[in-house]
């Protein structure tokens, strides 16, 4: 997650587009509001996002497609 972008980024839609609900806003050191995954979901994301993620064809999650910023990047 860019949090510099993600702090510009009014509305958060990418929260509400999750459909696992694992996303949160919240205040960062900077005192911005950010999206970021919810603490007791850190160390699981790659098996809970990989229901929204496709085998094959296109490989966009909800909540990529969801920021207009582009500050969501997955690696796996």
């Amino acid at each position: 997650m860019d949090t510099d972008k993600c702090s510009m980024c009014k509305g958060k839609p990418c929260v509400a587009a999750c459909p696992k609900e694992i996303l949160e806003i919240f205040i960062n050191d900077y005192d911005n509001e950010v999206a970021g995954i919810k603490e007791k979901y850190r160390k699981k994301i790659k098996y809970i996002c990989a229901e929204c993620k496709p085998i094959s064809g296109k490989r966009t999650l909800f909540c990529l497609e969801a920021c207009p910023l582009g500050a969501i990047v997955h690696s796996w």
